[in-house]
């Protein structure tokens, strides 16, 4: 049998409790609403291991159509924890970073949504401006606004 081999990596999943907040802020960050639909059954559940579940789920693809961000809002069974407000150095999903064209005009943008800066926008080796902001319900985003032409990968192959 042939070894299987990865083809992308297709979406990432994050549970909110208001879709519509999710997907306002997500189209804000330059992200687009690919469909919109209610997932339930016993078959969802014996995927995520829930049982009989509810979920209406986003998908927001990106401009270049290559990844997605599948939203879910679970209406049974409830949600049991709450990582949203974890520092950056704990274990488990943090962040998501999107490359962006204009990082300050978007923070502008993105503070009618309640964001807020974690920390401060930088300098990474004249290469990226990058910042975290917490966004809609808490959820850890990266930002990062290319300088020039080069990018981590020219600096990861050159050392």
């Amino acid at each position: 049998m042939a070894k299987s081999k990865l083809l992308e990596m297709h979406n990432i999943g994050i549970v909110v409790e208001s879709l519509d907040s999710a997907i306002s802020f997500f189209e804000e960050i330059g992200l687009t609403l690919e469909g919109r639909m209610v997932v339930e059954g016993e078959w969802a559940g014996r995927v995520t291991g829930l049982g009989n579940q509810k979920a209406e789920i986003a998908m927001m693809v990106t401009p270049d159509g290559h990844t997605r961000l599948e939203l879910s809002r679970f209406l049974s069974p409830k949600t049991i924890a709450d990582h949203r407000t974890a520092p950056v150095n704990s274990l488990g999903y943090l962040r998501i970073m999107f490359r962006v064209d204009n990082l300050d005009e978007l923070l502008s943008r993105l503070t009618k949504f309640s964001a807020e800066l974690v920390g401060e926008v930088v300098n990474f080796q004249n290469i990226y401006r990058l910042c975290y902001i917490r966004g809609v319900e808490g959820i850890l985003i990266g930002l990062a606004e290319q300088m020039g032409s080069q990018t981590t990968t020219d600096i990861l192959e050159n050392e």
